[in-house]
């Protein structure tokens, strides 16, 4: 497995910041039944874990099924070697939403690096298998949300190798970008800057 520096007692940390807020003051789960942790056909739906994240699961726990995956197969930064845990939820879409991963809690916001190395959150914008309506229908996420997400992240860039994912998944995203502003208006093609 991949060794990250972030430690088990930060990644606690970051959980119980994180269970104190949410994108919208509702479960959004229930407005596209929970499409992002249901599989959709034949596909399972999961989850990456980040380096050192794993640390605080449970990998006996009866509601995850934990998978391992070369890093050398799929698309991540050069300094990832080995392998990362990927996860699935066994009963979507109930699963314990104490524990899930870092990843879903920041749904629909991905952390993305300026070219000045500024982390601002963008909508997500990866190739997904379901629509979100979040993003979709371009709903106004609530800002403490929004700034926990920011602090979430900020801390975990500091571990070298999430911060190499950030930056990695930035270049993607800005070389595909069509339009790339600096304002917070919510549209799911452009950036929302905290």
């Amino acid at each position: 497995m991949i060794k990250g520096t972030t430690r088990a007692r930060t990644y606690r940390a970051i959980y119980r910041l994180l269970d104190r807020v949410s994108p919208v003051p509702f479960d959004c789960g229930m407005i596209c039944g929970a499409a992002c942790c249901t599989a959709i056909g034949e596909e399972d739906m999961g989850i990456y874990l980040l380096p050192g994240e794993e640390k605080i699961h449970d990998r006996h726990a009866d509601w995850l099924t934990w998978n391992t995956q070369s890093t050398d197969e799929y698309f991540f930064p050069e300094s990832w070697h080995g392998n990362v845990h990927w996860v699935r939820c066994n009963e979507p879409p109930h699963c314990p939403r104490e524990m899930r991963p870092i990843q879903c809690r920041t749904f629909p916001l991905s952390p993305h690096l300026t070219e000045d190395d500024e982390l601002i959150m963008v909508w997500n914008d990866d190739e997904l298998p379901y629509l979100c309506p979040m993003i979709e229908d371009e709903v106004e996420l609530d800002p403490d949300f929004i700034r926990a997400t920011h602090t979430v992240w900020k801390h975990l860039i500091r571990d070298p190798l999430i911060y190499d994912l950030v930056k990695a998944d930035s270049q993607v995203r800005a070389e595909g970008a069509v339009a790339v502003t600096g304002e917070a208006t919510g549209d799911a093609d452009e950036w929302i800057e905290i």
